[in-house]
């Protein structure tokens, strides 16, 4: 009986999938990063398209808001790769990139207009990412 070793093959260098800038780059959006508040969105949401129109003092806060929420989901749509977004969910990312960038009206009525414009586009967006399962509908 033979007691033959096979020739080890020598190890190929690794290299890291980043350089140091990009590493640094991840490291800063994991310190920005926050979870998904669905409670918070539909807050948002409400103050936005519910009953009575947000108070002027607040609407520029509700505007930056919805925007994030709007990127937040949008993110979440498109994040993985082994499960790609719906038609509609793509649609919808595709639909709320310009109204994210839209200036902030001066005019509140406009103000008012955009924040709604964006609400309704997030709770779209919301229950498409909620019947795909991508996102838990209650917390």
């Amino acid at each position: 009986m033979s007691t033959a070793v096979a020739a080890k093959r020598p190890a190929e260098q690794w290299t890291p999938p980043l350089d140091a800038d990009g590493l640094r780059r991840v490291l800063e959006r994991f310190r920005a990063w926050k979870p998904l508040d669905i409670e918070e969105v539909f807050d948002d949401l409400d103050a936005a398209i519910g009953g009575h129109p947000p108070p002027v003092e607040t609407t520029v806060a509700l505007l930056d808001r919805l925007r994030g929420h709007l990127e937040q989901l949008s993110d979440i749509a498109v994040a993985d790769g082994g499960f790609p977004p719906t038609a509609a969910m793509t649609r919808l990312a595709e639909r709320a990139r310009p109204l994210r960038e839209e200036c902030t009206p001066a005019a509140r009525q406009q103000a008012v207009g955009l924040a709604r414009r964006l609400a309704f586009v997030t709770a779209d967006l919301i229950e498409e990412l909620i019947e795909a399962r991508y996102i838990d509908g209650a917390e």
